[in-house]
This record gives structure tokens, C-alpha cells and sequence, in this order.
């Protein structure tokens, strides 16, 4: 008996005194956090270097946070305080279980400090998100406390030596040093880009992620506090100078319709009528798009780049949707989208046009920190991975569900929505490293591109494969009756090939490796836009320049709604009264038809040519856009940093609340409004007579499609 109970009495030991106790703590706050990670959050570990961090992350801050009663002689305050700080890390876990249940995301700072809103969006109270399973994370706090109340646990009043204290922190300090390394590693840029609250967690852990939201909302504040309505004013007489009013051929042509945006993730436009040479033949990559871009029924643009920084995707959206630029440095979405006062696409179409709103998207709703953004732009659903099947090698990888996927599940919910609606496909299979169909071979078969960088060389397949996806989903909209009513725009988010591989990229577009220049790199800039009006006859490619930060005002204008009064940093790409500009995000760099200014070297931008002695006129002209373009950014960033809008009064709107909006039981909260309407509905399934139009939606593999043999297929993974 005495040999079972030896390990019993050594425990006793060591919990009797205060370091010994201060890493029983430890030990059972890492298992509860191991517990938490596993069962009451999702945090998408999707490799072993993931999970090994993720298992290691609550070690590091939770022994600096347990290691600083160490510092007090007495005893009594050494255990209070020990106490009251485990107590502390074990809310936090608690808080952001029942939190995540609501929002499947964790609180931060300003979520706290915002608690009249949080509450608001909760919905249900507090009490009723609490589970029974809950009390698991307060039993051992609540045991220690007894033991050390009935002297159980004997009070070590021996003074642990501040030397010794500081070397548990400078040993606590030194593992988040690792810790964030290896975090980094895995995830470059981690905490600059923000990404999702969810890589931040499972890369370092809840304590280390509310410091990180502390210092967000700090800086956000700070420059927020400092803003005033007169720093709006000055945006406001800018933006009416720079408005570019509609033309009347084409203000109002699509009014009325529904709107469906497809975002074609990391799409250049080279790909567009793009022959890929393989095996001594031309394998078209886009078919489909090909024949879109050059539709009578679209208006096309040849000189439409995308204007995005850090935030890449993210400053993309923010763009399109608020013709408002993303930050210098990092993402807006991350760092302000949650909490500022925003004029959107799908608030305006409401509150103008009557209209429903919702994004579709296959992966996590809290990356970019959509599921908040989205609840300041006015949108009323966002369908995120939750909503579709069950992710596995066959349907999906790292960035979300496979875009024919991602069309086929978003039909159930798109026909439920009330008509007129604004929707968004956010598409996720062309995204780097481009190995998204590797697990499934049905899907691979286009020829890979030869050129020694397998980046570069999946790159077609991919595109081929989104091409063959938007194919399928028109051939629903086509069949459903909704193609109709609608006006579709399709748009490129940012490049794909980054500039360090054009070079690699080169010759499979006719260029020189060796001469390749900024000129080249600028012209990569480019990415499809695409508007396509189904009964529209007209339609052509324009060669007017502009970029993401003017669609808004496009696609408003074409739906009969003026902008004149709205703060948008953008023109529209049809009006005669359009300057052809387009700065990029980086200070310095522009593009108009005569000039293009990138890389710190200017060129004419017909030919090509470095301009490296500018006489005096071109000197002029070149200092003009210089000013213009860091003038545009600058009112822009004044408004995005210090939220500007919440000062503005614009005629006929208003702007969202985002209190009204949650993304928990979307499918639900669309049934009832169904049900509500009778016979007054508009969506697709009740004008279907109450029957789903799911089985109008085929898409075939690519096996099918052409006829091969799938297990001759080949992907970016097997040229490695």
C-alpha cells in the first residue's frame, strides 16, 4: 500500500511548496486549455507542427502569469494572489467557450469594452450559452482554494528569492520567445496581417492572443479618440471633387436585379484567353471566363488592377465593397472592420433597393475577421464552413472548400433568399500554393506548366479548374430562372504569381527572363472585371484604367443609384468624366494610359520604356499624380483609421448596426421569413412551388469532362 501511496506523498511535496505549487497549477491549466482547444473551440490544426505548438502554447505566459506571486515575501499574499491569477486563466478559458458557441470566435479587448453591443448580439442570455460541462474548468480551482482554506495544503513560508523569481519569468519569457517563433514559422506574418483570431490562438495561446487584441485596440482607439468631424469635412469636399457622375447610357441598365459577385481568388488577368503549351499542343486554361470577357451581354475591362497590400484578399473586399482602401500595413478587416462605421455595398442596396444580402464562403468565417466584418457592412447572412459538408482531403484543403463544392452547398440557402439579393462567392481553389485538387484525383488531368518553379506550375490548373466551377454555377443560374434577373460581376482579388517568380513565369507569356523589368511587374497588376448583364447586347471591353477601389461606384451607377453624395475613394469606370488613374497601395506607385510609376523607376506605359530624364513638362505631369495618388490614400486612411463615418449624415442612408445581425442560424432566420411572407415571398423556392432547385446544379470532374483516365492525372505535387 505504501508503494502506491508514495507517489501520492512526493505530489504532496511538492504542491506544499510555492514553486511546487505554482506548477501543479500550471500543469492543470495546460490540460484544461489541451481540453478547451479540442473540444469547445474549433482551431482548424491542419498538421503536426500546428498541433505541437498548440499543445506547447499555454505553458509559456501561463507560468509568467502563475510565476509572479513568487516575487511577495508573504505567504498570505503568495497564495491569494496565486489563486485569484489561476482563477483568472480559467475565466478567460470559460468566457471564451460559452463566447464561441454564439460567435464561433473569441473575445477581445474590445469586444470587452464594447459589452453593451456584445451583449445585444448575443441573443440569448449568458445563463442559457453556459453548459453544465463548463464547472469543469472552476472545479480544481475551487478544490485548491478549499485545501489551502483548511490548511490541507501546508503554507510555504519560505521567501522565494527574487533571483529565483526572476529567473521562472526570464525561463517563461524565453519559451514565448519559441513559442512565437515557431508560430511564426508556420504562419508568417502571424500577428501583422492578423489573418484570424483562430491561427493567433492556436499559434500562442488565449493570454498571449488578448494582449495581442489589447494592443489593437489601443492603437485603434488612440488614433480614433484623436479624429474629428472636421477631419470629415476635408474627406467629404474630396470626395465630391473627385465623384465622377454616370452616364446616362448606362446609369440604371441593370436596376432592380439581383446581384451576384463571384471573387476569382488570386486571378491575374494573363490568364484570360491565356493557351498553355504542353505535350506539343494548347490546352485553353479558361474557357469559360474567355467567353464571358468577350460576351456581347459583359462590359469587360482590359486595365482593371488590384490595388491591395498586406491584407491582400481582404483589402480586396474592402475595396469592392466600400471603395475605401485597405491599410498600409496590415489588414483594415482585422483591425477596424469589426467596429467601425461603414456606408457598404449591401447596406446601400438595402436601404435603396430593398435588397437581401449574404456571403457565401468555404472556410473558416472568422478568417480576415469576416464574421464581424461583415455585421458592420450591413450584411444579413454569411454562410462559412459551418454551413457545408464536412471538409476532407477529397472536397477541400488548407484554405476552405473546393469552389464546385462550395457552388453546389450554397444553393440551398441561395434559394431560400428573398429576391432582389446581393450575394458573394468567395471562391478559395486557385489560391497558393495551387495543390488544392491533390486529393482528388477525378479533378486533375490539365497539363502542368514546365518551368522549374512549381508554384508557377500549378497555377493553370487550378485556374482551369475555377473556370470549369463558375461554368457549372452559371449553367444553374441559367436553368433556375435566376440568370435573368441578374447582373453578374466577376472580379480578380489580387496576383497570383508573385513578382520574385515572374521571372520564372516569363517565357510561358513571350517574355525575356533576363530583361524582365518593374514595367513587367507593374503590368502583373492586372486582374480580370468582368460585369455581365444577361440580355444586354452592347457589351464590350473597355480600355479604361482603374482598379478595385472603382467598382462600387460602377456597380451602383448601373444600378440606378448615384453616389454623389457618398465618400468613396473610387470613380466610375463608365463615366466619361473618369481621370484614368489608378494609384496602388504602395506609396509611390500608379498606373494612368501615359505613365506608370512602380518599383521606384517611371515608364511610359504603352511601351514600356524607362523615363530617366524627364524634361520639365513630364517632370510636372509625373509630381501631379505623385500628389495625387498620396492624396487619395491619405483621406482614405484618415477615414479607415480614424473612423470618420461615424460623423457623417448622408441623405437616405444610415448606417448598419451590427447588432441586428447574427450568423448562427442563418438557414433558420431565411425559413421564417419565408414562412412569414406566404404568398408575398420572392425567393426561388417558394416561386418553385416550395420544391428545392438543388438537382439543377451538375458540375463534372474533370475525368468527365474530357474523357480521361484519372489515375493518369497529374497535380503541382507531382512535379516536386
Amino acid at each position: 500500500m505504501k508503494k502506491y501511496l508514495s507517489p501520492l506523498k512526493n505530489l504532496g511535496n511538492i504542491i506544499n511548496t510555492r514553486l511546487g505549487f505554482v506548477l501543479v497549477l500550471l500543469f492543470f491549466y495546460w490540460i484544461k486549455s489541451l481540453w478547451a482547444y479540442s473540444v469547445d473551440f474549433n482551431l482548424e490544426l491542419e498538421d503536426t507542427a500546428q498541433t505541437i505548438v498548440a499543445i506547447f502554447n499555454p505553458l509559456p505566459l501561463g507560468l509568467l502569469v502563475l510565476g509572479l506571486p513568487l516575487y511577495f515575501k508573504n505567504s498570505k499574499v503568495f497564495y491569494s494572489l496565486e489563486i485569484l491569477l489561476y482563477l483568472v486563466l480559467n475565466i478567460l478559458i470559460i468566457g471564451n467557450s460559452v463566447y464561441f458557441r454564439e460567435f464561433t470566435d473569441f473575445i477581445t479587448v474590445n469586444t470587452l469594452l464594447a459589452s453593451s453591443k456584445a451583449a445585444a448580439g448575443l441573443g440569448d442570455s449568458a445563463a442559457n450559452l453556459f453548459e453544465v460541462t463548463d464547472l469543469f474548468y472552476l472545479v480544481d480551482v475551487v478544490f485548491f482554494a478549499l485545501l489551502i482554506a483548511f490548511k490541507k495544503i501546508k503554507s510555504d513560508k519560505r521567501f522565494f528569492n527574487k533571483r529565483a523569481s526572476f529567473a521562472v519569468t526570464a525561463l517563461s519569457v524565453l519559451f514565448f520567445s519559441a513559442n512565437l517563433f515557431a508560430a511564426e514559422t508556420i504562419r508568417p506574418q502571424l500577428l501583422t496581417r492578423g489573418f484570424s483570431n483562430y491561427y493567433v490562438v492556436r499559434g500562442i495561446g488565449l493570454p498571449a492572443f488578448m494582449t495581442y487584441s489589447a494592443n489593437q485596440t489601443y492603437q485603434a482607439q488612440k488614433e480614433r479618440s484623436a479624429a474629428t468631424a472636421g477631419d470629415l469635412k476635408e474627406v467629404q469636399d474630396y470626395a465630391k471633387k473627385n465623384y465622377a457622375a454616370p452616364d446616362s447610357k448606362y446609369f440604371g441598365i441593370a436596376k432592380g436585379r439581383n446581384v451576384i459577385v463571384i471573387h476569382l481568388e488570386s486571378f491575374q488577368q494573363f490568364l484570360i484567353d491565356y493557351k498553355l503549351k504542353a505535350d506539343d499542343k494548347e490546352y485553353e486554361v479558361t474557357p469559360f471566363l474567355n467567353s464571358l470577357y468577350h460576351s456581347k451581354s459583359s462590359i469587360s475591362f482590359s486595365n482593371f488592377f488590384n490595388q491591395v497590400k498586406n491584407g491582400k484578399t481582404s483589402d480586396a473586399e474592402t475595396m469592392m465593397e466600400t471603395s475605401l482602401y485597405g491599410l498600409n500595413n496590415g489588414s483594415y478587416m482585422v483591425n477596424y472592420g469589426g467596429d467601425n462605421t461603414a456606408y457598404a455595398t449591401p447596406s446601400i442596396l438595402a436601404q435603396k433597393g430593398g435588397y437581401s444580402s449574404a456571403v457565401f464562403h468555404g472556410n473558416t468565417g472568422s478568417f480576415w475577421n469576416r464574421n464581424n466584418t461583415y455585421k458592420q457592412w450591413g450584411y444579413n447572412y454569411f454562410f462559412d464552413s459551418t454551413y457545408f459538408e464536412k471538409q476532407d482531403n477529397s472536397n477541400s484543403f488548407q484554405y476552405g472548400l473546393n469552389d464546385k463544392y462550395l457552388f453546389k452547398d450554397s444553393i440551398k440557402y441561395l434559394e431560400q433568399m428573398q429576391q432582389p439579393f446581393y450575394t458573394k462567392f468567395i471562391t478559395v481553389s486557385n489560391h497558393y500554393p495551387y495543390t488544392s485538387l491533390n486529393g482528388d484525383k477525378n479533378e486533375l488531368g490539365f497539363p502542368l506548366a514546365d518551368t522549374g518553379d512549381d508554384t508557377v506550375n500549378g497555377y493553370f490548373s487550378t485556374a482551369n479548374y475555377l473556370d470549369s466551377a463558375i461554368k457549372s454555377f452559371f449553367d444553374y443560374l441559367k436553368a433556375s430562372g435566376l440568370y435573368d434577373k441578374s447582373i453578374i460581376l466577376l472580379y480578380g482579388d489580387h496576383y497570383g504569381i508573385s513578382n520574385d517568380r515572374n521571372t520564372s513565369l516569363a517565357p510561358l507569356l513571350g517574355k525575356d527572363s533576363e530583361t524582365w523589368s518593374d514595367y513587367d511587374n507593374a503590368m502583373m497588376q492586372k486582374v480580370p472585371y468582368i460585369i455581365n448583364i444577361p440580355g444586354y447586347t452592347d457589351g464590350f471591353i473597355s480600355d479604361t484604367y482603374g482598379g478595385e477601389i472603382d467598382s462600387l461606384p460602377t456597380l451602383l451607377h448601373l444600378l440606378g443609384i448615384d453616389t454623389k453624395d457618398y465618400v468613396q475613394m473610387g470613380q466610375d469606370l463608365l463615366s466619361p468624366k473618369n481621370d484614368n488613374f489608378v494609384p496602388l497601395r504602395t506609396s509611390g506607385y500608379y498606373l494612368t494610359p501615359t505613365y506608370t510609376s512602380y518599383g521606384g523607376k517611371t515608364y511610359y506605359t504603352q511601351n514600356g520604356q524607362e523615363i530617366t530624364e524627364p524634361n520639365e513638362q513630364t517632370k510636372a505631369e509625373l509630381e501631379k499624380y505623385r500628389d495625387a495618388a498620396a492624396d487619395q490614400l491619405s483621406y482614405s486612411d484618415k477615414v479607415q483609421t480614424g473612423d470618420l463615418l461615424r460623423f457623417a449624415d448622408i441623405p437616405g442612408l444610415k448606417p448598419a448596426d451590427a447588432s441586428d445581425y447574427s450568423y448562427t442560424k442563418s438557414m433558420t432566420q431565411l425559413k421564417k421569413i419565408n414562412e412569414k411572407k406566404g404568398d408575398k415571398s420572392t425567393s426561388l423556392f417558394h416561386q418553385r412551388g416550395n420544391e428545392t432547385s438543388e438537382d439543377l446544379y451538375e458540375a463534372k470532374s474533370y475525368a468527365e469532362i474530357h474523357g480521361t483516365d484519372s489515375s493518369s492525372g497529374s497535380s503541382s505535387s507531382d512535379s516536386k
